[in-house]
């Protein structure tokens, strides 16, 4: 995954800089505020049924946005694309980890150590 975004103009919320879509957006939001009413953990069976959900577009969800504010609103996803295009991404770069043995999928700070390894690598470049 690549993440562009401009110094000068970051949006507030982490996952318009993550996510290339507004829709992607909504939906890695939307998980990650799953995750957390489930303690951080989601089994491989409900991240299955959260992706079936979505995929079937029975999600309902209250939605930050300023036109949907307030507002309940019925999502729809693709299910393949749900996870190639919002979980394999967010395991990717930290911000979900899945845990083989146990099968279970959990929130991470990981993302930010890795960022953190970023700044060093660009700070050993501008110093040369």
């Amino acid at each position: 995954m690549v993440l562009l975004f401009d110094n000068y103009n970051l949006p507030d919320d982490i996952f318009e800089i993550v996510f290339a879509t507004k829709q992607q957006a909504i939906v890695g939001k939307l998980l990650i505020k799953k995750l957390k009413l489930n303690n951080g953990i989601f089994t491989k069976k409900e991240m299955s049924e959260f992706a079936t959900t979505l995929h079937d577009g029975e999600m309902i969800a209250e939605i930050e946005d300023s036109q949907f504010k307030g507002k309940k609103v019925k999502l729809s996803y693709n299910k393949r694309q749900f996870y190639d295009r919002i979980l394999t991404p967010m395991k990717s770069m930290g911000l979900i980890d899945y845990d083989l043995y146990k099968k279970i999928y959990k929130l991470s700070d990981q993302f930010n150590k890795v960022l953190i390894n970023i700044g060093i690598l660009w700070m050993q470049e501008y110093r040369k």
